[in-house]
């Protein structure tokens, strides 16, 4: 039996073109890229060359880009390195209620230290109003995190305009950027950022590597101490092959963005209409149009939507968010839009990728539909 894959937010396959990049640097290329010798410097190019190649891709200089182990470590040394490194100008951090746990948690852990942090709510489309955020904002302020497009609905923050409140009121900025690059544009000035987190794995690089982009000028303490890798930033001997993988996945996405974008967009919509014309009562979860091209988070009234998924092995899909899944309580992001228990709990979240084709759409929406009208059925 083929499965057909729908959950390209929980990760993606290395692309072929991203695991000839790497293979080298496992196999053969295996010197130290501090060492002076011709085995050291040429990892140490290969190193130059990926961080200008992920450097064009967020519109940035290559020296504002720091690798990391992916995104949780980028979040992680975003949120405490800006923390830590201005806690005597002050102790107010802003955040979302719909954040992924490796912004959440953070945030906690640094309000058992002693730090204040708002958790900002959102409205039935899962969207942060920059007003509100403008309005939380305190003299005590010191960082500004939210993401940059959520992994659940796919809905896509006004990144720019909340960029525009902190650089006005001269607050640090941090977007948690996993789920959108690669995907949509990610140009760091556009959106007004100070740090902006990436993950390898979620646009076809392997996991295991990340990337906190740095402005130039942010004040950022090190989360790693050692040596002097990573301009500072990071210690430890670079992880040569994961940052070519990165850079070469970094390149594709830059060269075939706009396609993808529109195959993805239209394949999506497809999914959805199909569904609608076969069932009743399904609720579209995310904003409509300011949304991952990729993302179809749908609500099937009367059903559980793992119990769907339990009777599909046909389909790889997800309840939730794939970080945290299978808890057996309501999504914490579609319960902060307001979502009843009713249609949370019947929720399933489907992300398309580079291999999906109309052929897969067209019969895993079948599958679904015919599903769970059956599951109704028996409850009737």
């Amino acid at each position: 039996m083929n499965t057909i894959y729908l959950d390209y937010n929980a990760t993606t396959p290395v692309h072929e073109r991203v695991f000839t990049a790497m293979v080298p640097y496992l196999r053969d290329h295996f010197g130290n890229p501090s060492s002076n010798h011709i085995y050291g410097q040429v990892n140490k190019e290969a190193i130059s060359k990926a961080r200008a190649q992920v450097a064009q891709l967020l519109g940035c200089e290559p020296r504002e880009v720091v690798f990391t182990s992916g995104g949780s470590e980028s979040n992680n040394c975003a949120i405490k390195g800006v923390a830590w490194a201005n806690r005597d100008k002050g102790n107010h951090i802003i955040t979302s209620v719909v954040e992924h746990p490796a912004v959440i948690n953070p945030c906690r852990y640094l309000e058992k230290q002693g730090y204040r942090v708002t958790y900002m709510s959102v409205d039935k489309y899962g969207r942060v109003n920059p007003a509100d955020v403008e309005a939380a904002v305190t003299k005590e302020t010191i960082l500004i995190t939210i993401m940059h497009a959520n992994n659940e609905v796919g809905t896509i923050q006004p990144i720019s305009a909340i960029g525009e409140i902190a650089r006005k009121k001269g607050i640090v900025f941090h977007t948690d950027a996993a789920q959108s690059v690669g995907k949509v544009p990610t140009g760091v000035d556009e959106l007004q950022v100070n740090l902006l987190t990436m993950a390898g794995h979620k646009f076809y690089g392997p996991k295991g590597i990340g990337a906190l982009y740095i402005r130039q000028g942010t004040i950022i303490d090190s989360f790693i101490h050692g040596a002097g890798h990573e301009h500072g930033s990071r210690a430890g001997t670079e992880n040569v092959a994961f940052d070519v993988a990165l850079g070469a996945a970094s390149e594709l996405a830059y060269n075939g963005m706009e396609k993808n974008q529109e195959r993805l967009v239209t394949l999506r919509d497809l999914f959805y209409n199909l569904i609608s014309e076969n069932v009743d009562d399904v609720v579209l979860n995310g904003h409509p149009t300011e949304r991952l091209p990729n993302t179809l988070n749908l609500s099937f009234g009367g059903v559980f939507g793992a119990a769907v998924l339990a009777e599909l092995p046909e389909i790889a899909a997800s309840t939730g968010s794939a970080c945290h899944d299978g808890s057996g309580e309501l999504s914490g992001v579609l319960k902060a839009m307001g979502v009843e228990p009713a249609y949370g709990f019947g929720s399933i979240r489907f992300s398309l990728g580079k291999d999906t084709t109309e052929e897969d759409v067209r019969f895993a929406s079948g599958l679904v539909a015919r599903k769970v009208n059956e599951i109704r059925g028996r409850q009737a």
